[in-house]
């Protein structure tokens, strides 16, 4: 069988592991795998159709019945319609971490996932790639920044959409979601054995993404 790579770049909210993940795939020529928007997708979902976010039950036969295509550009259609921007909301953004809580629904979503692999190869983000979805991967990169710059970035990319909110409330909200990540029984956010830690607090995106590209060549060349 042929060897698909896979770059798996786990880490907390805000920690840059999508911008970051993207553009290495961008670079290498890979496919990009944005895990956490199939969560978005269920709670989006959820939220639709009035289904509480505690409610394991209801909320796994939606993620098993997505009906959601990847397009270029990191765009996506759920049944049929355009909802890459629906997705990003922070109502959505909130849920997605409380729906991603339960065995269920991540069983419901993870073969899906382990279907993107296809070369050349895949660069796969979110909280669990290189512990439960990719374990085989590559290259395995844990992401970190403070609390404190994440809630920054979060900050200036919700003004630049116009959208008002307060840096406390971003604060608060990265680190109940950390807890939330952290503490599930169901795939807790944790780097992988074998991952490498990449602090992104004080890097900028080109240097992060070179960092990154770098420990895959090398690698790759052993």
């Amino acid at each position: 069988m042929t060897h698909v790579p896979v770059i798996a770049i786990d880490g907390p909210a805000a920690s840059g592991k999508g911008t970051i993940a993207a553009a290495a795939a961008a670079a290498l020529g890979f496919h990009y795998l944005d895990s956490g928007s199939l969560y978005r997708l269920v709670a989006f979902k959820a939220l639709q159709g009035g289904v509480p976010f505690d409610d394991a039950g209801r909320l796994a036969p939606l993620a098993a019945a997505l009906d959601v295509r990847f397009l270029a550009g990191g765009r996506l259609l759920l049944d049929g319609e355009d909802a890459t921007s629906a997705i990003r909301e922070e109502a959505v953004s909130a849920g997605a971490s409380q729906v991603a809580v339960h065995a269920s629904v991540r069983a419901a979503l993870i073969e899906r996932q382990r279907a993107l692999r296809r070369l050349p190869g895949l660069v796969a983000d979110g909280r669990d790639m290189g512990t439960v979805v990719f374990p085989d991967a590559d290259l395995k990169v844990f992401l970190t920044a403070t609390a404190e710059e994440r809630a920054s970035r979060r900050h200036k990319q919700l003004i630049t959409k116009g959208i008002s909110v307060t840096l406390d409330s971003l604060l608060r909200d990265i680190r109940e979601r950390d807890e939330r990540d952290a503490s599930r029984q169901a795939a807790p956010l944790r780097p992988a054995g074998d991952a490498v830690l990449l602090d992104t607090t004080h890097l900028s995106i080109d240097e992060a993404v070179g960092r990154v590209l770098a420990m895959y060549r090398t690698r790759k060349n052993k």
